[in-house]
């Protein structure tokens, strides 16, 4: 199991850092008003308002802040700034001995899904989430970003959904971005999910790609396996000319339904309004049934 970072108390130091598409301070700040109104010290990387064509600076600047993050002996969390596309390009160059005798939650999703494999890699939990850039723009995710980050409880509403498959297990929670996951099989990172709770989500894809990826971690054996599947949002999904003929939720459930673990969709995470806070890295029971499904942290 993953063993979980302190959670923070009033006092505590947060860093905000940007490992992927570049973000200005009017974006930046309100969160850092937020951060310093639930008590918290706010440090920022030295690069995090740098911009090298999409990236917020260059490999280098976004390595030297990430490295500077791990390391850091006092923080408790490391929040990142958003996402888009970048962290692939450092993580390799990142050395983590410092985090492991520091560990600390790292907050963020979608691109954030690299960073948070490594640390499953680790055995580090982290908490996928939403990012500094949207703070002022969805207060109920941001709340329940800070009740993880305090090691509150975090009551989950799950929409019931007719694709759902009924039945309830335990298991450490682990994925992320599906894009994310599909660009790390094969690599180090490539996440294990066996016997694991994997929730998945993505944004803006063609149905055909999601079709793929879906196929590539079914045949890489990693949707066999599982504890449970939880499905987030499948969001601002495209189709060709010529429809694909399934919705992304319709594809999804295709490449599982011969297996007999329980499968929960609509799951209130992902690039949607009101992204809640989850664990990953954390031991979890999922219930889902007829009339409603639940996730409670063990």
């Amino acid at each position: 199991m993953s063993s979980l970072p302190p959670f923070l108390m009033k006092g505590d130091t947060i860093l905000i850092i940007a490992t992927a598409r570049a973000r200005n301070k009017e974006q930046i700040q309100p969160s850092i008003d937020i951060l310093k109104s639930w008590g918290l010290k706010v440090e920022t990387g030295n690069n995090i308002y740098k911009k090298h064509h999409q990236f917020a600076g260059t490999d280098t600047e976004r390595t030297n802040d990430l490295q500077w993050a791990v390391d850091h002996k006092t923080a408790k969390a490391i929040l990142i700034a958003g996402g888009g596309y970048g962290n692939l390009r450092i993580i390799d160059k990142v050395n983590f001995k410092g985090f492991k005798k520091h560990p600390k939650w790292i907050a963020g999703y979608s691109d954030t899904t690299a960073l948070q494999s490594r640390l499953e890699k680790l055995k580090i939990a982290s908490i996928h989430s939403t990012m500094a850039f949207q703070f002022p723009n969805d207060k109920e995710a941001t709340l329940s970003l800070k009740k993880l980050l305090f090691g509150e409880r975090l009551n989950y509403y799950i929409p019931k959904n007719k694709l759902n498959r009924n039945g309830t297990a335990e298991g450490k929670v682990v994925g992320g971005n599906l894009s994310m996951l599909y660009a790390l099989s094969g690599s180090v990172d490539d996440l294990v999910t066996r016997n694991k709770i994997l929730f998945i989500e993505d944004l803006d894809e063609q149905l055909y790609h999601i079709d793929r990826m879906v196929l590539q971690l079914k045949r890489s054996g990693k949707l066999k396996g599982l504890k449970a599947l939880i499905v987030g949002g499948m969001t601002d999904m495209k189709d060709n000319a010529v429809p694909f003929g399934k919705t992304a939720e319709e594809i999804i459930w295709d490449a599982v339904k011969e297996y007999n673990y329980p499968v929960c969709f609509n799951f209130p995470a992902g690039h949607i309004k009101n992204n809640t806070a989850l664990y990953f890295g954390r031991k979890a029971r999922l219930s889902v049934a007829a009339a409603k499904s639940n996730l409670e942290y063990l």
